[in-house]
């Protein structure tokens, strides 16, 4: 089977995403506010293991709370303007999940969550999405999101998005916290940086 080239700006319905989704083995996609679909590459081996750390980091300290429910970068959320995205982590307080109705849950959740990650790649820098990932951010905050990290490994920074807040840039630093939003989670960077 030849590979298709998905030209950018490429358009596509919501109901053909929620097809192009069923289909197994395929990329991870989200589709823009615009309907622009965009595949993402498979990530790759240090990319991977930067993620499971994020998501063991935070999985645990969901444990031990209950305050809300975490998520892979597998879990497409529909945003509320009609953006389905993925985040590389992210979390729902936990009322706010319990609101939805199991059909919604089963499916891509209807809703921002509170709290998502986003990790650029090498192959974010390589292919020049660094801005790209800003701009999702930024969509991400203006749908609902609480509280935000662009963490950019090799270059030892982490942006935070916070609501009505200008972008806080932080250079090498060794602990993120998670503020009023996850409370008492403290990220641990040595292991990303």
């Amino acid at each position: 089977m030849e590979a298709i080239a998905i030209p950018k700006g490429f358009k596509v319905t919501p109901e053909q995403f929620e097809q192009l989704a069923q289909v197994e083995q395929l990329a991870r996609m989200e589709l823009t506010k615009d309907g622009e679909l965009i595949i993402m590459s498979p990530t790759g081996g240090e990319a991977g293991e930067t993620n499971f750390n994020l998501y063991i980091d935070l999985g645990i300290w969901n444990r031990q709370t209950k305050l809300g429910v975490a998520f892979d970068s597998s879990t497409i959320f529909v945003l509320p303007n009609s953006a389905r995205r993925s985040p590389d982590v992210s979390w729902i307080k936990l009322e706010r999940w319990n609101s939805l109705t199991l059909k919604e849950k089963q499916g891509f959740p209807p809703l921002a969550p509170d709290f998502v990650i986003e990790l650029v790649s090498p192959s974010d820098i390589k292919n020049q999405r660094y801005e790209d990932l800003q701009a999702k951010m930024q969509e991400y905050l203006d749908n609902g999101v609480k509280l935000g990290w662009l963490i950019e490994p090799s270059a030892k920074t982490v942006e935070i998005y916070r609501v009505g807040q200008q972008v806080e840039i932080l250079n090498n630093p060794q602990t993120l916290s998670g503020e009023d939003v996850l409370p008492g989670f403290i990220l641990d960077l040595s292991e990303i940086f």
